[in-house]
């Protein structure tokens, strides 16, 4: 492949790369070294700026990088980005710091989240944390898979904004059945889209969409702590009106 190898004024030292290959059309070398000049496209008029390529050489280059690119037509490109590596970066063979020790459980978690990829991912990570999930991809569904679940449903995740009932409907439909059930509610949608359905983040468990790994499991562990220590208060203080 006819190629950009020279790095004029590279200085020493220690660099992390990232290498993006494809199997296109590839580029003829008179098209190759004029991608990164601004404005430079080979789409028609209209279909294109010409600044990405050029931008992203900025940004690389203002960062102390560079771009490495490669490319024959017929065979496809290859871009290799070099950018400097951090100084608190371990070397090779050093000591990784230890990762932090996140929330995890064994309570049964109800997820109800109408956009598949979004629930498979949600209920890996709490998966993997120890909690058991059933889902469901509506509040229909929901309230079946709710009563099928054994054991019972400690805290029921849902999404706010969903094809029939929302989320709001569904927390107080399974409210009437199991009274107490911790909900959290998570949406992508704007404040006062979510206010519409009737909720307000001072007033509720919240997560804003798109969120951690590290916040949904903080978040979870929260509830479920937060309602562990107030049910046998609630017990108590019933105990002493009695």
């Amino acid at each position: 492949m006819g190629s950009d190898s020279a790095w004029p004024g590279a200085k020493p030292g220690r660099y992390a790369r990232l290498s993006v290959e494809d199997t296109g059309c590839g580029m003829p070398d008179d098209v190759r070294v004029r991608i990164f000049e601004p404005f430079f496209t080979t789409k028609g008029v209209g279909a294109g700026t010409g600044l990405g390529l050029s931008t992203a050489f900025g940004i690389v280059e203002q960062s102390g990088g560079h771009i490495e690119v490669a490319s024959e037509p017929g065979r496809g490109t290859r871009f290799h980005v070099f950018l400097p590596a951090s100084a608190d970066a371990p070397a090779a063979g050093g000591r990784v710091p230890a990762k932090s020790v996140l929330p995890s459980g064994r309570e049964t978690i109800l997820l109800v989240e109408d956009e598949r990829a979004v629930r498979d991912l949600t209920a890996m990570v709490l998966r993997k944390a120890g909690y058991a999930v059933v889902e469901a991809g509506g509040a229909e569904e929901a309230i079946q898979v709710h009563a099928a679940a054994v054991p019972p449903v400690d805290l029921l995740l849902t999404d706010v904004v969903m094809a029939g009932p929302s989320g709001r409907e569904l927390a107080e439909e399974l409210g009437g059945v199991a009274p107490g059930l911790d909900v959290i509610y998570m949406s992508g949608y704007p404040d006062d889209a979510v206010l519409r359905h009737g909720l307000t983040s001072s007033d509720v468990e919240f997560l804003h969409k798109p969120f951690t790994r590290e916040a949904l499991l903080q978040k979870v562990r929260g509830v479920l702590d937060r309602s562990r220590n107030v049910r046998p208060a609630a017990a108590q203080a019933r105990q002493v009106l009695a």
